[in-house]
């Protein structure tokens, strides 16, 4: 029975010497010297305050993208130890001893690293030799940019990383597809292929590109399949559900759950909150939690409550009353109603307190049991410290002239008679009897005499002059079809009314709730409302040092300086490896000349290369020109800063493209012995001056050594480089 144990347990493997030593040499330029410089390195200044963040549970919201990338940088603060204090205000600052500068850097790094590897399988998998992919996997090597984007804080070596996963999987998926369709390593590409593109899309919505690349080609793919007649129609269904699974449900559930753990470690609140809704902020322990902890769910007559506008931006800001009125001249010479003044106000008030009343009874005190308020009601608001009634009519707003001034009535004992009614609208209801709900409920006050919404004007541009005390405006809007969320409001914080007098009444809205009700919101509610933050929510561009134009980066004609040495004068450029730079640019122009004489001439029936060499051409061209393309052109139609990094997973494509061309000629063009010897005589030279080139500009690449101030200065092969010379 035990007769297996006599011979001893053999394991054969195969090891691929290339793939091993690339991993090694990657590893080596990427990890040495990884502490140096201990200092604030460029936008690690701005990544490290997310992951400040992430270790103290503080809720953010970045607009430049999903949170996955931002958890993979605070994962290394987590394995360093992180604690998370340390103040990252200032590029060059040196780091404290708590901040783990290694853990900080070493994903990147890696990321970064393992590009080298990956390139080299790509260019197998496109079926090229291996002389030509180690050539591609030595260019990701030696490309100086990309080397010195791995070795810091950042996220671009991370994004390219599952970039080129992802069609590194697909390709070797698609290699499998003849003979291996349905193995279990078939599924394992196709899967991972799904994944890869998801946490490219996680790291940066740059990976959108890349992900639409492979799906138009996964899609070309099942075109050509579906012409297939040995392919049954229940093959051909499969291998549909398959591809639909793999490459579009599982990546949409990754991304949902990027955002999920995001959400469950970021439960305190935090600096951005108030631009989120009150109903998100009630989420968050402390802050709103902590004031609006307990209070009643269901809005009831006599509740007294405080109206926030559910637009939130520019600021937030709360519907708001006091004792001055509107002048009875303005500025332009139009009168007023000389009335109390509404505004929305950007700060927690006592006179941001209203009582929504019956407008059938005198009470302003909650009946037990409470009476709740429903879509469609009428209801009267009492601004609760000076008792005056909401109101609006036909008189002109002090800002807005085209829209209807709003007010607290004031009895002049003249013709002009109050009009306070006003119509509950919960916009985000579900049924027409839905009750108003505290937070939850978006709702809009619609003027019954004369149809005009509550709006806050102010919080798109408007604020008042020195007698509104600069507050925002409020103005009654005509109902038109659609709807602005200026309109929108919500109550953010209410307590049941229990006093009648308006002595005791103000004691009261002094007070805090004690109520106990919860009102949590669901994971997806937070995620609809998180992931459109993030697409909406832009910072005002400003023009920056080192920003640029998405033309300036094909010729390298730009570079940013990463840090400098505060005495020493060593320093850290974003700079290309120009060698490389001009071989990309002159290989992805020979590609579309011969691709384009290529075409011309299959047009005529002349057939100048081999079908299957044809296929090949043009396979690679997809990919790795294709590649380039998505990830280029796009920013042309971009309105924000740019910078040369945002250039470097275009150019890693590019890269890619070298080799494919260099073999097709050595293949295809180079015909005779002797146009072969020239040609390898030729590209062993070419390669000794990238090798050339990037030892030339290491010293800016790993900021060591320093160099004197004749060497900084011939360093500037361009005159747009900016390479700093300190003053003598």
């Amino acid at each position: 029975m035990l007769g297996f144990l006599k011979e001893p347990v053999v394991i054969t493997a195969q090891i691929n010497v290339n793939l091993v030593a690339l991993t090694v040499l990657g590893l080596i330029s990427r990890l040495w010297g990884l502490c140096y410089p201990r200092a604030v390195v460029f936008d690690e200044v701005y990544y490290g305050q997310f992951v400040s963040l992430y270790m103290k549970r503080i809720f953010f919201v970045d607009d430049s993208g999903p949170p996955f990338g931002h958890m993979l940088l605070a994962l290394g603060g987590y394995l360093g130890g992180f604690d998370g204090n340390f103040l990252w205000n200032r590029i060059g600052a040196e780091y404290s001893m708590n901040v783990p500068v290694w853990s900080l850097r070493l994903l990147p790094a890696l990321a970064g690293a393992l590009c080298v590897p990956l390139a080299y399988q790509i260019l197998v998998e496109l079926h090229f030799s291996h002389c030509a992919a180690l050539g591609a996997a030595l260019l990701i090597l030696l490309e100086n940019s990309l080397i010195t984007q791995s070795r810091f804080m950042l996220l671009e070596s991370i994004l390219i990383f599952f970039i080129l996963l992802a069609v590194l999987s697909y390709l070797k998926f698609y290699n499998l597809q003849k003979h291996s369709a349905f193995s279990g390593s078939w599924w394992f590409w196709l899967l991972l292929t799904g994944v890869a593109c998801s946490c490219a899309v996680g790291v940066k919505y740059m990976g959108l590109f890349t992900y639409m690349l492979l799906l138009a080609t996964a899609g070309l793919h099942f075109w050509h399949m579906i012409g297939d007649q040995n392919l049954s129609n229940v093959s051909l269904l499969c291998h549909f559900l398959a591809r639909g699974v793999a490459l579009i449900l599982i990546p949409m559930g990754l991304y949902l759950s990027f955002f999920y753990v995001h959400l469950a470690l970021l439960y305190r609140s935090g600096p951005h909150d108030q631009i989120m809704t009150s109903a998100f902020q009630a989420s968050l322990e402390g802050g709103l939690a902590r004031i609006t902890q307990g209070q009643p769910l269901e809005v009831a007559y006599g509740s007294q409550i405080t109206l926030r506008n559910v637009l939130g931006k520019p600021v937030q800001c709360w519907l708001h009353s006091h004792t001055n009125t509107y002048p009875i001249r303005y500025e332009n010479g139009r009168g007023s109603s000389h009335q109390q003044q509404v505004t929305c106000y950007p700060f927690k008030d006592v006179n941001n307190w209203w009582i929504v009343k019956d407008p059938g009874m005198q009470q302003l005190v909650v009946s037990n049991p409470p009476r709740p308020v429903r879509h469609g009601h009428i209801v009267q608001l009492v601004h609760g410290i000076t008792t005056r009634y909401l109101n609006t009519h036909d008189v002109a707003a002090p800002l807005s002239p085209h829209s209807q001034e709003v007010s607290c009535y004031i009895d002049y004992n003249i013709s002009m008679t109050a009009q306070n009614l006003w119509r509950v609208e919960i916009v985000n209801r579900e049924s027409d009897t839905d009750v108003w709900k505290t937070i939850l409920s978006e709702v809009r006050f619609v003027h019954v005499n004369t149809s005009a919404v509550l709006k806050a004007s102010g919080v798109i541009g408007a604020s008042l002059p020195e007698w509104g005390y600069r507050q925002l405006e409020v103005v009654g809007e005509k109902l038109s079809k659609g709807y602005h969320q200026s309109m929108v409001w919500n109550v953010e914080e209410h307590r049941y009314g229990k006093s009648q007098e308006q002595k005791e009444r103000e004691v009261e809205l002094h007070s805090p709730t004690q109520m106990d009700i919860s009102k949590n919101l669901s994971f997806m509610a937070k995620f609809t409302e998180l992931q459109w933050k993030i697409l909406t929510l832009k910072n005002e561009d400003t023009e920056h040092k080192y920003s640029s134009s998405a033309l300036d980066w094909i010729t390298m004609d730009t570079n940013i300086a990463y840090w400098l040495h505060p005495t020493s004068g060593a320093q850290i450029h974003l700079l290309g490896n120009v060698a490389i730079w001009a071989s990309a640019n002159a290989a992805a122009l020979v590609y579309l000349c011969l691709s384009l004489w290529y075409l011309l001439r299959r047009r005529r029936k002349i057939y100048d290369i081999p079908e299957d060499a044809w296929q090949l051409w043009m396979g690679a061209g997809g990919i790795c020109g294709g590649g380039w393309a998505v990830n280029y052109l796009p920013f042309f139609l971009m309105e924000k800063t740019l910078f040369l990094y945002h250039y470097l997973p275009a150019v890693t494509f590019q890269i890619l493209l070298i080799p494919v061309v260099l073999q097709h000629l050595s293949d295809h063009l180079c015909r005779s012995v002797l146009l072969k010897s020239m040609l390898s005589a030729l590209i062993v030279a070419w390669l000794s001056w990238v090798y050339f080139v990037y030892c030339t500009f290491s010293p800016l690449t790993y900021g060591q050594p320093a160099l004197p101030l004749s060497d900084l200065k011939a360093l500037r092969w361009k005159d747009t480089w900016n390479i700093l010379i300190r003053k003598q």
